[in-house]
């Protein structure tokens, strides 16, 4: 009877050995429901009279894969970390431009795919790495088809009274009409980014994935988006936190969601706060309210029984945008994949996870999406990260 691969899902396994990775099913299958339950606390035998030496069992099957790190103790903290460089970045990134250029701008996608597959591969959390799945053919024909469905009508609304020289206000009303359905693509494209790149994203062989209705946020998005405006932004905080509410409780990993539990009041009295010293402090107040947000999102999050916590200042995050914009001018752009790394290493160091997570339970279950939403992110030159 065929199966599937638990480690890198791939499907129609006929024996005990999957062929994509390797990876013995019914031994890493054993692995991972031990890891499920957590560490076992010791039972304390009773002194014998005579024993003097310590006898080192020998390795169970059920042991860790070789090479994999210790797991971290059941106490403290628990955090990602990334063991890439960006001197491994930069040789990715020269091979992908010479490739782009080689092909008239088509290897693109794989190079896209090539960058996301490091920066997965170099993210550990308790001894095992994660895996992107993603694959260039899929960015590809997620483009065109984003291109024919969102490129096309905006393109026709914003040209076509140009080239048939049309009144004013008929420039007016289509000009309106291409906001309009902007304004429902960029909600669709969060959602769509969102659904694509959890779906490819896996850790100890299971898939995460995004399972949230993409009508009801573009009716959260637009709603939202009306009522800032006609609050002259007070209703901004709440319609931040809704989106982001929604975005994480509808994320899962295996076939289990997170939880959100944040509430838009919570950060009004900041929000008022920083626009008021806006102007002031010539927009350094809006980076402290950046690092505030981030820091009760953080908070407001958990995953099986254990929270999510950030220690991020305004002082921190002004510090590493500054130094990440010395970095660009000086080195006029070749430092980006060192930024990258940058970045990537600021997070990890300023989120981190309190209690052990309860995984027992948690199984495979993996949610087909398409490469569309993640094209349309391009066309709007938006960069929907999945945190």
């Amino acid at each position: 009877m065929a199966d599937t691969c638990p480690k890198c899902g791939h499907g129609g396994v006929e024996s005990d050995k999957c062929p994509s990775c390797g990876v013995i099913i019914p031994l890493y299958r054993s692995y991972l429901e031990k890891m499920r339950r957590g560490p076992q606390a010791p039972v304390a035998a009773a002194p014998a009279a005579h024993a003097t030496a310590t006898v080192t069992p020998p390795p169970t099957a059920t042991e860790p894969p070789t090479g994999a790190a210790p797991r971290a103790a059941t106490g403290g903290p628990r955090r990602l970390h990334f063991h890439g460089s960006g001197g491994a970045l930069l040789g990715i990134h020269v091979v992908n431009a010479l490739l782009t250029l080689v092909t008239l701008g088509v290897f693109y996608f794989w190079g896209k795919v090539r960058v996301r597959r490091y920066l997965f591969s170099q993210t550990e959390f308790e001894g095992d790495r994660f895996a992107y799945h993603g694959t260039g053919k899929e960015l590809l024909f997620g483009f065109l088809k984003a291109a024919l469905v969102f490129g096309v009508p905006i393109g026709v609304l914003n040209a076509l009274p140009e080239f048939l020289d049309a009144p004013r206000p008929v420039k007016i009303a289509a000009g309106l009409v291409a906001y309009g359905v902007a304004l429902v693509f960029v909600p669709l494209a969060m959602v769509g980014a969102r659904r694509y790149r959890l779906s490819r994203t896996s850790w100890r062989g299971l898939r995460f994935s995004f399972r949230g209705p993409a009508l009801a946020f573009v009716r959260l998005f637009i709603v939202g988006s009306l009522l800032s405006g006609l609050t002259l932004g007070l209703y901004y905080p709440f319609f931040i936190t809704q989106r982001h509410a929604f975005l994480t409780s509808h994320s899962y990993f295996g076939n289990r969601a997170f939880a959100f539990t944040g509430h838009g009041r919570e950060l009004l009295r900041s929000f008022i706060v920083t626009v008021l010293l806006f102007l002031p402090t010539f927009g350094l107040a809006g980076v402290w309210f950046s690092a505030r947000r981030r820091r009760y999102f953080w908070s407001m999050t958990s995953f099986g029984g254990a929270r999510f916590a950030s220690t991020i200042t305004g002082a921190r995050l002004l510090g590493l945008w500054v130094t990440n914009v010395l970095l660009l001018a000086l080195t006029l752009g070749l430092a980006w994949p060192w930024i990258i790394a940058r970045n990537v290493r600021f997070t990890f160091a300023n989120v981190s996870l309190l209690g052990a997570p309860d995984l027992g339970g948690v199984t495979q279950d993996a949610q087909a999406a398409t490469a569309t939403g993640e094209a349309l992110s391009s066309f709007l030159d938006a960069d929907f990260n999945i945190g």
